[in-house]
């Protein structure tokens, strides 16, 4: 047997589950049990198989079949270039929020605010990308998360210019805390009447704080617009990720806060992914 037939097996017992992208999750799930890049996994399928691989390879198929997330199994997940810690206590980053990413590093700013930092993924991408004089922190009312993020900061070299705080949305920050140019979230905003029709990848083992507020999907939206102003620097920014329902009333929320320059970004599918907008200069 060579590992070609090993990998056609695996995505066929991917497909008859229902998992989408069969393929794809089955290479990733062989270049991860024998330590390849999933780009190099063609240079060795004629191989002979080596003992025991299989039985590795099985075992993360049955539970992928279940719909446990990939980036659960192989405890690693890529975004915007870097390869990022992911466990079940965080949100498995998501290609959506690279949308977030981009606009970021359009605006101008030193100091940065991660508001449910969860694996770190949008606070320490921001600071790898826009270079040591930029400092960021990251709150997250999950402990558990923060230790995750704190793990990441320190795989990129990155924990001298961090600091995370426990805590809800901004009342995790200390008293004396100096304003930050940009504000950044992605929050829960899934309406407790959708978390029923999430695919069981995620309703099912990604944490259910960092999916849902348990309402109708807005709570996160109004505590931060409500907050955010005080603690941003006059022409500084706040930035959200939405749901692909959620401009109208987020966007609202900014001009109730007195934002300006309110603007609503789409992502690569063309859903409405990010709400930005700018604190009066004077």
């Amino acid at each position: 047997m060579n590992w070609q037939q090993v990998l056609t097996a695996g995505t066929a017992r991917l497909r008859a589950a229902g998992v989408p992208d069969a393929p794809r999750d089955a290479r990733r799930l062989l270049a991860h049990v024998l330590g390849l890049p999933p780009e190099r996994l063609t240079l060795i399928l004629s191989d002979p198989v080596t003992p025991g691989i299989p039985d590795l390879y099985d075992g993360l198929i049955d539970k992928r079949s279940r719909r446990v997330p990939v980036s659960h199994l192989t405890g690693a997940r890529q975004f915007w270039g870097r390869v990022f810690e992911v466990t079940p206590d965080v949100l498995d980053p998501r290609p959506e929020t690279e949308t977030l990413i981009g606009a970021a590093l359009e605006k101008p700013w030193t100091r940065l605010l991660d508001l449910g930092t969860g694996s770190g993924c949008i606070l320490l991408t921001l600071l790898a990308e826009r270079g040591p004089t930029a400092f960021g922190i990251g709150t997250d009312l999950s402990k558990a998360a923060l230790a995750v993020a704190m793990r990441n900061a320190a795989a990129l070299r990155l924990g001298d210019r961090v600091q995370f705080y426990s805590g809800d949305w901004l009342d995790a920050l200390p008293q004396s805390c100096a304003a930050f140019d940009l504000i950044v979230s992605n929050p829960p905003y899934i309406a407790l009447e959708e978390v029923a029709d999430l695919a069981p990848d995620v309703g099912l083992y990604e944490p259910r704080m960092a999916l849902t507020d348990e309402g109708d999907g807005l709570g996160a939206y109004r505590r931060i617009t409500r907050a955010a102003p005080r603690h941003l620097t006059l022409g500084g920014w706040l930035m959200v990720e939405i749901g692909p329902t959620q401009k109208l009333a987020v966007s609202q929320m900014f001009r109730n806060a007195g934002f300006v320059e309110i603007a609503i970004l789409t992502d690569f599918d063309g859903r409405d992914r990010v709400v930005m907008g700018q604190k009066p200069r004077n």
